[in-house]
């Protein structure tokens, strides 16, 4: 029996560290240099902690491209988004919801509606630079800030739509957390993005315009 008990011992043993090296294995860190260059790139954003803390799983994707990382940052802004419409169109089920807030819902339903469909479109605007000619550039480019900058607007407008007497209560509370929370994310991707445009024009590749 002793000798059984030490084998089974010995046997778990083995186990353990082949888990622990197989965790090991799996759970590879991203490169420290690309790690960086998200950590650099985000301190030209309004929100830098939020910046890297959105973007730092991405960085083995990102490595060091600024049109990549505007990628991501927009990903991130669209997915924030559409979780956040969603919200929002379930508030108007709210118990209790006043007719004004009622009203400020439904308004800002239709400014989430917006944003989506603006950073739908911001995404594959933005791949095509690289695959279109160089004089093609600074016309996708400017359709993608036109874009992401209305789909800020919007949020923005869908707080605004809450101003005034009588609506400081719960749902106020509640949209306006989540806004701005998109936001954020939404004003680090256009931060970004103009990033990687004036980075784009400075660098005289063969896409330049």
């Amino acid at each position: 029996m002793a000798k059984l008990g030490t084998f089974l011992l010995l046997l778990l043993l083995l186990l353990s560290v082949h888990y622990i090296v197989t965790m090991a294995d799996s759970t590879i860190a991203p490169d420290p240099t690309s790690t960086n260059f998200v950590k650099a790139s985000c301190r030209a954003t309004r929100y830098p902690i939020l910046c890297v803390q959105c973007l730092s799983s991405y960085a083995s994707q990102i490595q060091q491209s600024p049109k990549q990382l505007a990628q991501a940052a927009l990903a991130v802004s669209l997915s924030k988004a559409q979780s956040t419409a969603v919200f929002v169109s379930k508030m108007t089920q709210v118990s209790g919801i006043k007719p004004r807030e009622y009203q400020a819902v439904k308004d800002c339903i239709e400014n989430m509606g917006a944003t989506v469909d603006q950073l739908k479109k911001s995404i594959p605007e933005l791949n095509q630079i690289g695959r279109a000619g160089g004089q093609d550039f600074m016309w996708h480019i400017s359709n993608v800030q036109t874009w992401v900058s209305a789909a800020l607007t919007d949020e923005n407008t869908c707080v605004d739509g809450f101003a005034g007497p009588g609506m400081d209560g719960n749902v106020k509370a509640s949209i306006k957390r989540k806004i701005i929370a998109v936001a954020q994310v939404t004003s680090n991707a256009l931060a970004l993005v103009n990033r990687f445009a004036t980075r784009h024009r400075a660098s005289g590749t063969k896409n330049m315009p």
